[in-house]
This record gives C-alpha cells, sequence and structure tokens, in this order.
C-alpha cells in the first residue's frame, strides 16, 4: 500500500509538471531562457517523462505481485534518467572554431564528396556515441541551417563503415561566413529514433541543442575543405565543447 500511495503521489506530481516542463523546454530550445540546472532538467523530462511513468507504474504493479521482480524497473528508471541527462557545457565563443556537434569517439576523418548540400569537397568526421554517451546534439558554430532532409533507412550498428550510406539518416545544413557545414544524425542498432529540433530559417549559436538520437547512434560532421582539424582518430568528443576544427581564413576555396 505505501508503494501504491508513492506510485500515486509520484505520478500526480509528474503530471502537474508536465505542461510547465514541455514549455519550459521549448524556451530552451529556442533559446528564449538562460542556461540553469532547471532548465536543462525540464529538457531531460520533457523527454523522459512517459517513460518514467511507464517504469514507475511496472514497479508498484511488480512490487504488489512478483517483488523478486521489482528492482528491474526501479533499475531501467535510473537508466533513463542517466541516458537522457543534458549536462552543462562550456562552449567556446570564438566564431571560427568548429565544435563536436555530439558526445562519443572519433571513429574516422577522411576528405569525401558531399552531394547533398555541399554540392564539393569536404572534410568528413564520424563520431560513435555509445549507449554510455550523452546523446543530446549541438550545433557545431553560429549560422543559419540552409538545408534539412530526414532519409529512412535501417538499424545496423553505427560503428560499422557502411551505416551511414544505409541507416536512418537526418542532414542539417548550416551556413556561417560563407562556409557551409552539415551535421547527420545517424540511428544504430539500438538508437531508432532521431529528433531534430530545427528547421531551415533558423538562427543559431554554437552549442546551440539542435536534437537527440534516442539510445545509441553516430553523428558525422562535414567541414570546409581548408579546415584545420584538431581532432585524431580515436579521439574522445564531446557535443558543444570540444573542437573538432578551425574555419579556413577566408572561403575563395569554399565549396561551390
Amino acid at each position: 500500500m505505501n508503494c501504491l500511495t508513492g506510485y500515486d503521489y509520484l505520478s500526480y506530481i509528474i503530471n502537474k509538471l508536465t505542461n510547465m516542463i514541455k514549455e519550459k523546454a521549448l524556451q530552451l530550445i529556442r533559446k528564449n531562457h538562460p542556461d540553469n540546472v532547471f532548465t536543462r532538467f525540464a529538457l531531460s523530462l520533457k523527454l523522459t517523462w512517459h517513460y518514467l511513468l511507464l517504469l514507475t507504474g511496472l514497479f508498484a504493479l511488480l512490487r504488489s505481485t512478483f517483488p523478486i521482480l521489482s528492482p528491474i524497473p526501479a533499475l531501467l528508471f535510473l537508466f533513463v534518467l542517466f541516458f537522457f541527462r543534458n549536462p552543462k557545457r562550456n562552449i567556446p565563443q570564438n566564431t571560427n572554431l568548429i565544435l563536436s556537434p555530439a558526445d562519443g569517439k572519433i571513429i574516422e576523418i577522411e576528405e569525401t564528396y558531399e552531394d547533398k548540400y555541399i554540392m564539393g569537397k569536404t572534410i568528413r568526421v564520424a563520431i560513435f556515441l555509445s549507449i554510455l554517451n550523452v546523446h543530446i546534439n549541438r550545433s557545431p558554430l553560429q549560422g543559419e541551417v540552409k538545408y534539412r532532409y530526414y532519409r529512412p533507412g535501417k538499424f545496423i550498428p553505427a560503428f560499422k563503415n557502411h551505416a551511414s550510406d544505409i541507416n536512418e539518416k537526418n542532414f542539417i545544413g548550416i551556413e556561417s561566413k560563407g562556409f557551409k557545414i552539415m551535421v547527420c544524425q545517424i540511428t544504430g542498432f539500438i538508437a531508432r529514433r532521431i529528433k531534430c529540433w530545427v528547421h531551415e530559417g533558423n538562427i543559431l549559436s554554437a552549442g546551440d541543442i539542435i536534437g537527440i538520437i534516442k539510445f545509441g547512434s553516430g553523428n558525422e560532421l562535414f567541414l570546409p575543405i581548408g579546415s584545420k582539424i584538431m581532432v585524431k582518430k580515436g579521439d574522445r568528443v564531446k557535443a558543444g565543447e570540444t573542437v573538432i576544427g578551425i574555419l579556413p581564413d577566408d572561403n575563395t576555396d569554399r565549396q561551390g
């Protein structure tokens, strides 16, 4: 009975806060609210409240019927809060810096041809996100969103070389100082839902939250040729904080 009372109380509190939390989270995404502990937690709770309610109900049910199984939803409850965490980031203010769009590990750096937005040679930096990484994605630099495209696909592990070619993928093209930069959100074997909160015409600042991929995934960052690369394969990076590269001194050699 005490357990059910606790569940009812928690359900009431979460439902009471849901509408306010949604609005606060949207304000954070639109940069209309200061970055503080409350707004960061508000976004996390907006993304998780339905999972948490379900797990709380399952915990209460198992506690009263099969107590030996009740730790399972309790542990999942804690994992969901951990996975959707939104930690504070110290965002560099130099407008020439290109920041990491995701937490994770650099698995590839190469020159390639990008044929959807940049339409030219570019430097591709691939980042793998394990299930333990923060999965909130951030803008790599200030600029205007000029391109958005979603491509349905498969769900093979994101660290495989051909995952970028066949997995579900979301493309975000940003223009800054005459340069074209693109961020790609890629699903993985476990991550099967991309959320993107920016659209064409949106003006972004470096480090702004642009989306999330739920439960393990990959990210790609396409930089202008001539950018100075500040990372190497195997490096661990943090979204909105780690400097991936520096824009070229001018845009005379930018992509066409």
